[in-house]
């Protein structure tokens, strides 16, 4: 079993990130920012990150990477090329297109994830400026072969239990 810690849309936060990394360091073996840290790649707070650019991103990070965790395929995006403010059916079509198993993508500020035809698509929601919720959030995804259990917390490093969840491939 493998861990990631998926965050977004921090907005020029930097105390904040450097707090999560050092806090769940220990126990993930990734972690992804899907943009909109609105902070240069070299800058300290972003740093062993794997980052994607955000639309109010103006550092030379890539926009789309792609990796593997346990045997899963992941697609990371901020999302406004894709329109995800108002569907996921043009990431959907990428992330067939790529084959990916788990598409990490941010830009709207909701926290949400939904398994559609064998992908999981994680919005971490933001640190910053969350939409749909109080709670400013990020998750950390257990991936094994057969199943990814998604664990949401919020900014002060508690787990939302009642909006943490197992997906089954």
């Amino acid at each position: 079993m493998s861990k990631v810690l998926v965050i977004s849309d921090s907005h020029g936060l930097t105390e904040e990130l450097e707090t999560i990394r050092k806090r769940h360091q220990m126990e993930v073996d990734l972690l992804i920012h899907c943009g909109d840290s609105q902070l240069m790649p070299d800058h300290k707070s972003i740093a062993g990150y794997f980052t994607v650019a955000g639309n109010c991103d103006f550092g030379p990070f890539p926009q789309e990477l792609m990796t593997n965790v346990a045997g899963k395929k992941f697609f990371i995006t901020h999302g406004h090329h894709y329109g995800v403010k108002s569907s996921l059916m043009n990431l959907k079509f990428k992330a067939e297109e790529v084959n990916a198993d788990v598409v990490c993508f941010g830009h709207s500020h909701e926290l949400g994830a939904e398994l559609v035809g064998g992908t999981l698509f994680l919005n971490p929601g933001s640190i910053r400026l969350p939409r749909g919720r109080m709670e400013k959030t990020y998750c950390i995804l257990d991936v094994e072969k057969e199943a990814v259990k998604l664990l949401v917390y919020n900014l002060s490093g508690h787990e939302l239990e009642s909006l943490s969840r197992e997906f089954v491939f």
